[in-house]
């Protein structure tokens, strides 16, 4: 993948907001990037409908809702941005989630935030938003975890690697960061894992990347798991994966670790699907 050029940024108005903002900024520097600043929610007219019901002073607490979560988001973009020229804010349309996925379609990567299930604010936007942008778009995501970490991130990249069509997509979409990277471990959990491991490993180093092998056995059954104990064992600051989920009656059910993943992440994480 050729560096990004155009990175889309979702705000909200929880704390995390910040960390992201701060994220996409260095992005921007060390990519020579723009960066596309969104607030997207789900509108409180439709967080709360039956609130409103028969009554018009309703409809104006509700618009002060959406007020309130914009301008916070505002401030924490303000007050991290410092009007640098490569961050725009950009008013959303008049369905703000469904906005931002199609400007997902236009950008070379995504900067989102975990979900944190104990922030009040965390439910202003859907609990799949995060997946759905995944799977809809097939665009890369940077996705940052709620308890925040080393905004100089890609120091250390652990690829978690297997023979498909998502995996192959988030190493080339990784290859920005590899190439800059310190040192990027791949770790494989197969039956037979020489064979995929060596033949990435060729396939790196004609990029001029050196990896270290991890021989990671047979698929374990929490896989997500074992990638984030490889993850703090390596010290690594940022993980490289496939998104795997298919539809099922009209939802994304994802697939073990990646859903283990997004709820359990303690690093950034970049997923393609």
């Amino acid at each position: 993948m050729q560096t990004p050029k155009s990175i889309l940024l979702h705000l909200d108005s929880t704390a995390q907001t910040s960390e992201r903002v701060k994220v996409a900024l260095r992005l921007a520097e060390a990519f020579d990037a723009e960066v596309t600043a969104v607030h997207a929610m789900t509108p409180a007219l439709l967080r709360f409908p039956t609130v409103i019901e028969g009554s018009s002073a309703a409809f104006t607490i509700i618009a002060e809702l959406d007020e309130e979560s914009r301008k916070k988001a505002r401030a924490r973009y303000e007050a991290v941005s410092g009007g640098s020229p490569r961050l725009k804010w950009t008013e959303p349309g008049e369905d703000p989630i469904r906005d931002f996925g199609r400007r997902a379609f236009y950008c070379d990567l995504m900067v989102l935030g975990q979900r944190n299930p104990e922030d009040a604010l965390t439910h202003e936007v859907p609990g799949d938003f995060v997946p759905d942008l995944l799977i809809d778009t097939g665009k890369p995501a940077l996705i940052l975890p709620y308890i925040g970490g080393d905004s100089a991130l890609g120091k250390t990249v652990l690829v978690a690697w297997k023979e498909s069509r998502e995996s192959a997509r988030a190493v080339s979409a990784a290859l920005p960061w590899l190439r800059r990277a310190q040192e990027v471990h791949v770790v494989c959990y197969a039956e037979s894992t020489d064979q995929p491991l060596q033949a990435l490993q060729r396939h790196l180093a004609s990029q001029s990347i050196a990896v270290t092998l991890h021989r990671g056995g047979p698929e374990p059954d929490q896989p997500g798991d074992n990638l984030l104990s490889l993850a703090a064992d390596l010290s690594a600051d940022l993980l490289v994966m496939g998104c795997y989920g298919h539809s099922r009656t009209r939802e994304w059910v994802l697939g073990g670790a990646t859903r283990s993943i997004l709820e359990a992440m303690t690093l950034p994480v970049l997923m393609v699907h």
